[in-house]
């Protein structure tokens, strides 16, 4: 799989000077300007468009649960992809709300749910192995959730991508591929996931130190995502490569998504050419992140649901900085006199 980097002289001049000539002040659309930029710039036109939006929702569990990094037992993953079939979580009322396509897919939860309408069943085990213990995966196993999350991805039909996630403990296994991949402290990347005590979030921060020093030998991209990720953490990077190598606009949600972009990055630096950022999340530590990927997020609105929520609320923006390039006046077809010299 090879990302192509979107840097292209002549078409980015070309939507230069379409945004420039709206009636409007030069730049006066501010970050809507450089999306609208970013976006001719990923389908190679100054046509933009916005089809069959979708957000894929990835979940599974995490064996370092055991250690009690959680303020709510493993259960809750599947009870909450039990919630998303019955129309009753955020994403589905955002979803709804946006006309965004909704996928969600079974990546590795502890729970056998069936032959489901609505659910993508790509579970690669019933959970990851404890990561305080042993490695959260074997290679093998991490090369399956890749290709699952390639897989799907090529199937969407539509041309923007929101990631999404759910899993009791998956802000632990992010935290420790936050440290591992930039080398920031790991109380830095430590939060509170679901709602720690500052007691929990140092308990966490532990057992995540103790994991890295236990796996201390293991530095590659591939070699991490086995040792502390989670299945639907490696689903997810797999789908955004994809999504990348087939020139989608990758919308990107909180703290848990951003991490599988981290490996998705150190793999292959030109995905992140294809990224918006959705928000920045309330999450501690997703800042950080964010800086390290030079990322600048759409919104600020103290998020840290998941879920891709995020993801959908920032939808209308790509709508809207697509919608203004394709229907506002120029200054010629609106007979507006241009900026005096």
């Amino acid at each position: 799989m090879q990302i192509s980097p979107t840097a292209n002289a002549e078409l980015s001049a070309a939507l230069e000077r379409v945004v420039n000539n709206k009636t409007k002040p030069l730049g006066s659309l501010g970050v809507l300007e450089v999306l609208a930029k970013q976006i001719g710039l990923i389908q190679g036109t100054t046509a933009l468009s916005i089809v069959g939006p979708a957000i894929l929702v990835f979940a599974g569990d995490h064996g370092v649960v055991a250690e009690g990094v959680s303020a709510y037992p493993q259960d809750v993953t599947w009870q909450m992809v039990e919630n998303f079939l019955g129309q009753g979580a955020a994403i589905n009322v955002f979803a709804r709300q946006m006309g965004c396509a909704l996928h969600v897919v079974d990546a590795g939860v502890n729970h056998d749910f069936g032959a489901r309408n609505g659910l993508h069943d790509r579970k690669v085990a019933h959970g990851t192995r404890n990561f305080a213990q042993e490695p959260a995966m074997t290679a093998e196993q991490c090369a399956a959730a890749l290709a699952h999350g390639a897989a799907l991805a090529a199937d969407l039909p539509g041309n923007v991508v929101g990631f999404g996630e759910m899993g009791i403990g998956n802000t632990t296994a992010a935290a420790a591929l936050m440290h591992k991949l930039t080398g920031i402290p790991v109380a830095h990347c430590v939060g509170a996931g679901t709602g720690l005590s500052a007691e929990g979030v140092l308990h966490k921060q532990h057992v995540i130190e103790a994991a890295v020093a236990k796996h201390a030998d293991i530095s590659d991209p591939l070699g991490v995502l086995a040792a502390f990720g989670g299945f639907e953490i490696a689903m997810m990077a797999g789908a955004m490569l994809k999504a990348a190598e087939m020139r989608k606009v990758l919308l990107i949600d909180g703290f848990i998504v951003t991490s599988a972009l981290l490996v998705a990055a150190r793999l292959q630096p030109a995905i992140l050419d294809y990224c918006v950022f959705a928000h920045c999340s309330d999450e501690s530590g997703h800042k950080l992140m964010l800086d390290n990927l030079g990322a600048r997020p759409l919104l600020n609105l103290g998020l840290r649901l998941g879920e891709g929520t995020g993801s959908a609320l920032a939808l209308p923006l790509l709508q809207a900085a697509v919608n203004f390039v394709n229907q506002m006046a120029t200054f010629e077809s609106a007979q507006v006199s241009e900026k005096s010299e």
